[in-house]
């Protein structure tokens, strides 16, 4: 330990130890734990508390018939643990008795501060740093704090709760290892006495009939098979098992959820699965579960590796169950190939799809998101029912909007649950997005779009309806086939865009923000992908889509706003915005870019100003026509409204087209790096050019200030325009002797005042030399080091933590704090 910490460590521990004294924040708490495991880690604990008794008196302290504070009380119980991890200390701690009465009945366990969570989490935690070496097993029966771990797995703090599950798991794992090496697969009789009261306890909470504690013992034997994969596991499995078959006998089967996650854990397991065969298991529980219960058991099934294919099959067959009925429900013909034979007939599924509405609705929403899972993974089942599916989903739609006309009781019944849903609605349209990863024939298709812009146009649908049916609208467009010849689309999404747009042109106008929004960014994603073609082209510009999209550009939602001008930027880099106005309206269309200047200057909200240079910095980079113009006025206009931005992510994009810019100008577009490339000698005249233009844009200014903005990613991004820039220079400057050295003091004391905070003082005009100069002389390999520390770097010592603990009651004096 550093000697300062050693002087300032009494003080504290007096501190913490007095109950009168304000106690640190929980922060600072961690911290310092996290110090002395550190030191811990690196040496000795025994020697640490030889060397420091303010350590040992502290941990006594706290005994003491006054309750401490809850909060240093699980502060104290945790760094008793950390110490006593280390054998040697934890038997230096037993020869005063103080572990007994930190973790045993007669400590904490008795007083009043029991009552606090933090107090019961923390004497939890500090057994769990303390159970690191056998010698902690006879400790833990001994002062009775297994039986403590028992009753705290049903704490009311489910924190509290889940931890002393955990505890009990790394005390068994840790009971199992201290067996002899001689005993691979040891009997149970074998088993030390800790492991064999934690099994007993399962044991009795297997048979018990209350949920709570039976959903504890299935918690508990998850976490073992999932993190414990000694050869003692396959002999706990083959003992309990047969309390687990039991429960799969009752009717309905108790604490399903947890059942099927210690289920599939053992599935998962590399050594259960090769010494006990967990597939029988695995098949009985699918037949028992409900449908509900059983579709996670079902999905968790199809990942598995090695699964039986019989097996999966029948896993498969459960999550298609649910879709099968609704088929069956309206009335369907099975024309369509993939669904297992019989699955509509499955009187259970049918019974729990007509019982209740919140039933039908849970049903149909876990099938179609298991199944959205699983169609992306590799694991997914082969050949895969894509035309089945896809016609059960739009059925599911058409039922959930009231156009389906079911001719079965069934069907009509189903209509009646389904109808209006919004929660089957968002669920089915995902998996409809999802789906549009593969194909279908034509038909079914167009039933996908035609259900989809029943949807758009609904007045009904909710935003978030309307989002989703824009996002699976979006990919199944993407999917299309391209017509052959040209990469415009087919004749069917054509089709679709046509009546489409329409809808998009009414959505636009919608009284909620949220369905605008949506509009605009799935206008965002057309223009992105086909603003050059045809087909799109001339439906786009046929419609008032281009007009409406520039009028949200004052739109009282800033988010709205935001989405417009990412949408009329992505609509003009195609050429796709709004006509001119006519001779009988002179003057009254704004260019699009003094329009979005004048969102940048004067927008009270920051979204709308940072998609502005969003759209700048990708115009200036593609060469758009109203930039290409004057490119260097552009420059100065944008770069002249971002300094002045007090939005740090404006200021930084601003960064951001400053480099574009510059890459320009020296001819090497997209590089990144600054000592990625030497320029060679015949290139310092362009660059003496460029440095002229860069002066006149003002970009040196505007880089200089914002390399000591107070948010340090602008910092960063100015340190680099500017070692890429310093770098560029240095490759092809003028030799040392024929150098002319600018007189830079004005300009060095200006930025040391900006450095000083003191932004007021202007830089003046610019020469190249002179910011060549300037360049030189700036330490900016340093800077770039300092800025990619944390922001706290110098306040992470022990030192620093320490003073500024004591500096809080007041110990230290005035000057000593190292407070931040």
């Amino acid at each position: 330990m550093d000697p300062e910490c050693s002087r300032l460590l009494p003080a504290l521990c007096a501190v913490l130890a007095d109950p009168r004294q304000p106690v640190a924040d929980d922060t600072c708490l961690e911290k310092l734990l996290d110090w002395f495991k550190t030191v811990t880690e690196a040496g000795s604990s025994l020697l640490l508390l030889q060397e420091n008794p303010c350590l040992v008196e502290l941990l006594f302290h706290v005994l003491k018939p006054q309750d401490p504070s809850p909060r240093v009380l699980s502060f104290v119980l945790r760094l008793a643990g950390v110490f006593a991890a280390q054998e040697n200390c934890f038997q230096y701690l037993q020869q005063g008795e103080l572990l007994p009465r930190l973790f045993g009945e007669a400590g904490p366990l008795g007083g009043a501060a029991w009552t606090a969570p933090t107090v019961r989490s923390g004497w939890i935690q500090g057994l769990r740093h303390l159970a690191q070496h056998p010698s902690a097993l006879p400790f833990l029966g001994d002062c009775g704090a297994v039986d403590t771990i028992f009753s705290l797995q049903g704490d009311s703090s489910l924190f509290v709760a889940s931890a002393a599950g955990q505890l009990l798991v790394h005390i068994l794992d840790l009971a199992m290892r201290a067996l002899p090496q001689g005993h691979p697969n040891p009997q149970a009789c074998d088993w030390p006495a800790c492991a064999q009261k934690i099994v007993h306890h399962v044991e009795d909470s297997l048979r018990c009939t209350a949920a709570p504690q039976l959903t504890q013992a299935l918690n508990v034997l998850t976490a073992t098979f999932g993190h414990c994969h000694g050869l003692w596991t396959p002999g706990l499995w083959v003992r309990l098992r047969p309390l687990v078959a039991r429960l799969l006998e009752k009717d309905p089967v108790p604490a399903s959820h947890a059942l099927v996650d210690l289920l599939l854990s053992v599935a998962r397991s590399p050594v259960l699965s090769s010494h006990c065969d967990p597939w029988e298991t695995l098949a009985l529980t699918l037949s028992r579960l409900s449908p509900t219960q059983s579709g996670p058991l079902a999905l968790g099934t199809l990942k598995l590796q090695d699964c039986p294919q019989a097996l999966r099959t029948q896993a498969f067959g459960v999550l298609l169950q649910p879709l099968a009925c609704v088929l069956k429900a309206a009335a369907r013909e099975p024309g369509r190939p993939g669904l297992p034979d019989g699955a509509a007939d499955d009187s259970v599924t049918v019974d729990m799809l007509l019982s209740s509405k919140s039933a039908c609705v849970g049903l149909l929403c876990c099938a179609l998101a298991h199944l959205e899972l699983l169609q992306p993974l590799p694991q997914c089942p082969s050949p895969w029912p894509q035309e089945a599916l896809l016609e059960a989903v739009v059925t599911v739609l058409r039922f959930c909007n009231g156009s389906a006309a079911p001719t079965s009781d069934m069907g009509g019944h189903l209509c009646a649950i389904l109808v209006g849903c919004v929660r089957v609605q968002r669920a089915a349209l995902d998996f409809l997005g999802t789906l549009s990863q593969g194909t279908g024939p034509q038909d079914l298709v167009a039933q996908v779009f035609a259900v989809l812009l029943e949807y758009l146009a609904s007045p009904d649908s909710s935003p978030t309806v309307l989002k989703k049916a824009f996002q699976a609208s979006l990919g199944w467009l993407l999917s299309s086939p391209e017509t052959p010849g040209c990469r415009d689309l087919d004749p069917q999404a054509q089709r679709f865009l046509r009546e489409l747009l329409p809808v998009l042109q009414k959505r636009l106008c919608s009284p909620c923000w949220e369905v605008r929004d949506s509009g605009l960014e799935f206008l965002t994603q057309m223009a992105r992908h086909w603003g050059g073609q045809a087909g799109f082209r001339q439906v786009l510009l046929a419609s008032e889509v281009p007009r409406l999209t520039r009028q949200l550009l004052r739109d009282p939602e800033s988010y709205v706003r935001a989405s417009a001008v990412t949408a009329t930027g992505q609509l003009s880099s195609w050429g796709l915005t709004a006509a001119p106005a006519g001779p009988e309206h002179p003057g009254v269309q704004q260019s699009l870019l003094s329009e979005l200047l004048h969102v940048l200057c004067t927008d009270s909200e920051g979204f709308p100003r940072r998609a502005v240079m969003q759209v700048f910095t990708q115009w200036l980079r593609d060469g758009h026509a109203d930039v290409a113009g004057d490119s260097e006025r552009f420059v100065a206009r944008v770069l002249q409204a971002a300094s002045r931005d007090l939005d740090w992510e404006v200021r930084a994009q601003g960064l951001e087209l400053a480099l574009v810019f510059l890459e320009q100008l020296l001819g090497q577009p997209g590089s990144r790096c600054p000592y990625a490339v030497a320029v060679p000698k015949a290139a310092a005249r362009p660059l003496a050019q460029a440095l002229q233009t860069l002066c006149r844009v003002q970009l040196f200014e505007f880089a200089f200030r914002a390399l000591f903005d107070c948010d340090r990613p602008v910092a960063q991004k100015s340190c680099d325009l500017l070692l890429f820039l310093k770098a560029k220079a240095t490759s092809c400057g003028t030799p040392q002797e024929d150098r002319v050295i600018p007189d830079v003091s004005s300009v060095e004391a200006t930025l040391q005042k900006w450095q000083a905070g003191e932004h007021g003082h202007p830089l003046g005009d610019l020469e190249p030399e002179a910011v060549m100069a300037v360049l030189r002389s700036m330490d900016l390999e340093g800077l770039q080091d300092t800025l990619a520390e944390s922001s706290d770097h110098m306040e992470k010592s022990p030192q620093s933590l320490l003073q500024d603990m004591l500096a809080t009651v007041g110990v230290l004096g005035e000057n000593e704090a190292d407070c931040y």
